[in-house]
């Protein structure tokens, strides 16, 4: 079966974390789908444990930080896998075919890039700033 890099990269940006583009490589057998799937629907759990609990869950805390991971992995393989050679590419996963990819699988590399670093950064800015609100709250219950 021909496989495009375009759908590829295609669902790793429009579907990110849910490990749809590495079943649409490897099938249901890809160890990594699963496992950015399964990182994903605990990340929505993290997230609904840290709203319930205003921010103050460890473990919410890290069940985000594992589905945080789970997409920023699919964006991460979507560049990878989508800046690759065509040749490198059909080698791979089109042993009897011969792929072209153009300015669709460049443009969906390009906002897979954007959306990383924007999610990234955002996530980074938050757990900064729930740390250091946490050390601030620590430090007044100290200096009473």
């Amino acid at each position: 079966m021909k496989r495009s890099k375009f759908i590829f990269c295609a669902l790793g940006i429009l579907f990110p974390g849910t490990g749809f583009n590495c079943f649409y490589l490897l099938g249901f057998k890809s160890f990594w789908a699963w496992a950015q799937l399964f990182s994903l629907i605990g990340g929505i759990g993290g997230w609904l444990l840290l709203k319930a609990a205003h921010f103050h869950s460890a473990p919410g805390w890290i069940l985000l930080t594992l589905g945080f991971i789970a997409m920023e992995a699919s964006w991460l393989t979507t560049i990878a896998l989508g800046l690759r050679a065509d040749e490198k590419w059909d080698a791979q996963f089109n042993p009897a075919g011969k792929s072209k990819s153009g300015w669709p699988t460049i443009l969906t590399v390009i906002f897979s890039l954007v959306f990383g670093a924007g999610v990234m950064m955002t996530f980074l800015a938050v757990s900064f700033e729930q740390f250091f609100i946490s050390q601030i709250a620590e430090a007044r219950k100290l200096s009473q």
